[in-house]
């Protein structure tokens, strides 16, 4: 029992959590000690009994996953965190390893991958899912680390669409602007949210005046 390994699930889909949890009990020398939807109860859970790893999905409320994933990195505890998201961004990658996260898994992952994955971080090692580009993940590290603005990321043409987009414009309404087909704004906004890891429109709003594109007042 000393080697048996002590997991908390933390995603806000109670199907997706049944699932993983039955994956993870499959799992020889595991053991789920509890489950929660919410980002700040994951990090009580941690603060109050931690385990030995968490399965943090990235889009939780009460607080998202790269934040608690922060909040947990600073709570001097043993405990390892694996990232989960439905993205395979390398952008998010590289912010999850950048708040102290061990390891980023895509949902999509076969359960293999999950065990390796596991087995990885509780080595000591970063775990990278294997289907981002390792090489992408590190070019946004090295971007980060140089100080270079989020927004080189982005093409010129990605960037204009950005503006657009947190301005409140629909697609249709800025393919007339931009004189472009519909289709090819939306291949434009889906690129350009792959690229920095962020699939809504608040989070573009907020990544927006981050980068000083709009100033906060005007939200």
């Amino acid at each position: 029992m000393t080697n048996t390994r002590r997991i908390l699930l933390a995603d806000d889909h109670a199907l997706v959590r049944a699932g993983i949890r039955a994956l993870l009990e499959s799992l020889p020398g595991v053991e789920v000690v509890g489950e929660t939807g919410d980002g700040l109860e994951a990090v009580e859970h941690v603060r109050r009994d931690p385990p030995d790893a968490i399965l943090l999905d990235i889009t939780l409320p009460g607080m998202n996953g790269l934040e608690a994933a922060a909040r947990i990195a600073k709570l001097d505890v043993p405990t390892r965190v694996l990232m989960l998201s439905m993205h395979a961004s390398a952008e998010y990658a590289a912010r999850a390893f950048a708040v102290g996260a061990s390891g980023y898994l895509n949902k999509d992952s076969a359960f293999d991958e999950l065990a390796t994955a596991l087995a990885e971080i509780f080595a000591g090692r970063r775990y990278l899912c294997r289907a981002i580009d390792a090489e992408q993940v590190q070019q946004f590290e090295r971007r980060a680390s140089s100080g270079e603005s989020e927004l080189d990321a982005l093409t010129p043409r990605q960037r204009q669409i950005l503006q657009l987009v947190v301005e409140g414009l629909g697609t249709r309404q800025i393919a007339e602007r931009l004189f472009l087909s519909v289709k090819t704004v939306e291949s434009h906004r889906i690129q350009l949210m792959q690229r920095l890891g962020i699939f809504d429109v608040p989070g573009l709003v907020r990544f927006a005046i981050r980068n000083g594109l709009i100033p906060p007042e005007s939200t």
